[in-house]
């Protein structure tokens, strides 16, 4: 066999092509909702501090690792480890680190889409039903949409096709189209909304929420939490990095000159720029929130429930408000043609048709969403519960407590125990033989034991 395989969906047309679309993968729902309710419930500033350190010293390391198995191997997530197991000479069983990736991004899929439908119902409720809204009225509108199973499933369907839509036109015709539009048009959105935001007379009280350090605050759970959320901002372990890594090629020609294209400053980008989003978020959210009185702790309800309120109460607040939805539906958009993407490629792979591959997944993550739209109101009761959660609780705990932690401890064990070096070095192309020993002790020791704790933290052992 062929120490590299290449590509066989195609590459992206440049290595910025790339970085946006990996940075829309990573930039999503993760980004503009949770990191913003959870630096609330966990402090701020020291919360953000611990973040930042996991995203340095886990999720880049993981995600270079992830990178690089994507790239060698050249095809789905599934096929890629099937293969390079083959290569190194290892145990067949390696290759469900690409099952288990494909299925979690699926699951994950199919509850996205319908947190990304209340999303895509506000773009058109914002201008009609929150000019002088009060609190009572906002809350009773979020209410109303969780308790209308027929509103939720027509937004998750209109969600759905959005995303298997694209995914159907494939690598370039889908995917880096849609990227190249959508991700600076999310740029903008963020940056006007951080411009609205410093005019609110509390930028300064948002600055120093996010900001200030004070340690008194940060409890183990906040770490943890950290740690995990590192991982579900930055896609690991769900397949749709390795994918989108299968698309990158090895050399460009960068102004009539062949170079080579480096995975780890490639990383490092993304990382920046999703840290970068998640950090704009906050900037533009809490003065929002503090102009009004609001409390900055509000768990998830912050985005359909606190700033609705608030966007209510501001001079244009109803048009910056709209603008704020149109922001979270085009960063939920980037993420979820990611995560459909690594099963369609497998079944392509397996000379099904695009069109008809994406269909297919798109119906059965659709069907399975439906559970989660349940949750809300026909299966909300106690009866319906296992294990003191509904539906969607148990496939969002599922997949992001322990699927998600766990693809990624056996990424980082594959990339520094299992992979041969000389195929390691080969792809990754660093230069500084310092910088790749202390990338590869954090992916073969450091990152594993870091992992493990968020791991065992969600079965309840720690």
């Amino acid at each position: 066999m062929k120490k590299e395989m290449k590509p066989v969906h195609g590459v992206w047309a440049s290595r910025w092509v790339f970085i946006l679309a990996a940075t829309g993968s990573a930039v999503g729902l993760g980004n503009i909702w949770k990191f913003p309710y959870i630096t609330g419930d966990y402090g701020g500033g020291a919360f953000v501090l611990v973040y930042l350190a996991c995203i340095l010293i886990i999720g880049i390391p993981v995600m270079t690792a992830e990178i690089m198995l994507g790239r060698r191997g050249g095809m789905s997530p599934i096929h890629s480890m099937q293969a390079l197991a083959k290569q190194a000479e290892a145990k067949k069983s390696w290759s469900l680190i690409g099952y288990m990736g494909a299925l979690a991004g699926f699951f994950i899929l199919s509850f996205y889409s319908v947190v990304a439908g209340w999303a895509l119902y506000y773009v058109f409720k914002m201008p009609t039903a929150f000019a002088g809204a009060t609190a009572e009225s906002v809350g009773a509108t979020f209410d109303g949409l969780l308790a209308a199973p027929y509103t939720l499933t027509a937004m998750h369907f209109v969600f759905m096709v959005m995303t298997m839509g694209v995914v159907a036109f494939g690598v370039n015709k889908g995917l880096e189209r849609m990227v190249r539009i959508v991700m600076p048009l999310l740029f903008l959105l963020l940056a006007i909304l951080l411009g609205y935001a410093a005019t609110t007379g509390h930028f300064s009280d948002g600055l120093a929420f996010l900001f200030t350090f004070d340690f008194s605050k940060l409890t183990s759970e906040a770490v943890i939490v950290a740690m995990g959320h590192s991982f579900f901002t930055l896609s690991l372990g769900l397949g749709a990095i390795m994918a989108y890594g299968a698309y990158m090629p090895r050399e460009m020609i960068v102004g009539g000159v062949k170079k080579p294209v480096s995975i780890g400053s490639t990383v490092l980008i993304i990382a920046l720029l999703d840290t970068l989003v998640a950090l704009v978020a906050g900037m533009a959210i809490f003065p929002i929130v503090f102009a009004n009185g609001l409390e900055p702790s509000a768990g998830p309800g912050l985005m359909f429930v606190t700033l609705p309120l608030a966007f209510s109460a501001m001079p244009m607040g109803v048009l910056f408000g709209t603008l704020f939805f149109v922001l979270v539906v085009c960063a939920a958009w980037s993420s979820s043609i990611s995560l459909g993407e690594p099963l369609v490629a497998w079944l392509v792979e397996r000379s099904w048709n695009r069109v008809k591959a994406s269909v297919l997944i798109g119906v059965l993550a659709f069907v399975l969403g439906m559970g989660s739209v349940w949750s809300f109101n026909i299966f909300a009761g106690a009866e319906y519960k296992l294990f003191d959660r509904t539906f969607f609780d148990l496939l969002e705990y599922l997949t992001t407590n322990i699927m998600l932690p766990l693809g990624g401890l056996l990424i980082a064990i594959y990339a520094g125990w299992v992979m041969k070096e000389t195929h390691v070095r080969k792809e990754l192309g660093m230069k500084n033989f310092k910088l790749y020993m202390v990338w590869r002790a954090v992916v073969r020791i450091f990152a594993p034991l870091a992992i493990a704790v968020v791991f065992l933290n969600a079965l309840g052992v720690i």
